[in-house]
């Protein structure tokens, strides 16, 4: 991939993502099932690699809601947001981020230390506990936690799942294979880690906890994002298949009525 020279969007800072953090647990504690930061991200890069904008009354529903698309002018307030200035706080926010993943994936890094780089909001849940005192580890013990990327990845794929006809193989042969290859390093980083632990993510100094192999399963997933966001930019808006009912025969009166054959009239 060749480097552009195209500015990114300013990164959310630290406290716009502790606010994003803080949102989402307060949205929790009135419906347990709204997911964490790390998954709605996911869901984020994936819908900046889809094929045309969804719009929030799409996705909005999907992510937090009851999952059906709001036919409204406004968008009205999603449970479980307790009013409309909490619910456009969050869209705000989503919206810097999304302006921010799509700027990096646009720029087209040489390389993913880079500092225009795209990089997942991701933490290494297995290193944070396992930097915890002793105590703290033992109430822990018995509850599975997620591999590195493995949330993340999680929340890419679900946005996929849910908008399929958006992401519908093309033709191409090149570019289906091109298609498929990048949805399948997405799909292995939502698999389990099972590799031996070398590395800490969460602190330099911190105990192993993600494996050698989870880290090129990490990058690869990075640059398949690079990867989707290209191939459907390139190829453009889907074209809707017109599909026509049985069509006169040329010699057949013609449908319009005026007794004429077919070819002699509207199929002329």
């Amino acid at each position: 991939m060749t480097a552009s020279n195209t500015p990114t969007a300013p990164a959310l800072g630290p406290d716009e993502l502790d606010e994003l953090d803080n949102l989402l647990d307060e949205l929790r504690t009135r419906e347990e099932d709204v997911p964490q930061w790390e998954f709605c991200d996911g869901f984020l890069t994936a819908l900046v690699c889809t094929r045309r904008p969804v719009p929030a009354a799409e996705w909005l529903p999907m992510l937090l809601g009851d999952g059906f698309v709001i036919e409204a002018d406004e968008l009205p307030l999603i449970a479980p947001f307790k009013d409309l200035a909490q619910q456009q706080r969050f869209l705000q926010l989503w919206a810097l981020r999304s302006t921010e993943v799509a700027a990096q994936l646009d720029a087209q890094a040489e390389s993913l230390d880079a500092d225009d780089a795209f990089q997942p909001e991701v933490i290494d849940m297995r290193g944070a506990i396992a930097s915890l005192g002793e105590e703290e580890r033992a109430e822990m013990d018995g509850e599975e936690i997620p591999s590195f990327g493995q949330v993340w990845a999680l929340g890419f794929m679900f946005a996929v799942e849910n908008w399929p006809d958006d992401w519908v193989a093309p033709r191409d042969k090149e570019a289906a294979e091109w298609l498929d290859a990048a949805l399948e390093s997405i799909v292995a980083l939502t698999e389990d880690d099972t590799g031996k632990p070398e590395i800490c993510m969460y602190a330099e100094d911190g105990p192993p906890s993600t494996s050698q192999n989870r880290l090129e399963i990490f990058g690869e997933a990075i640059w398949a994002a690079y990867d989707l966001r290209q191939l459907w930019r390139s190829l453009g808006p889907r074209v809707e298949t017109i599909v026509k009912g049985a069509q006169p025969g040329r010699n057949d009166p013609c449908p319009c009525g005026s007794g004429k054959k077919y070819k002699k009239c509207c199929g002329a």
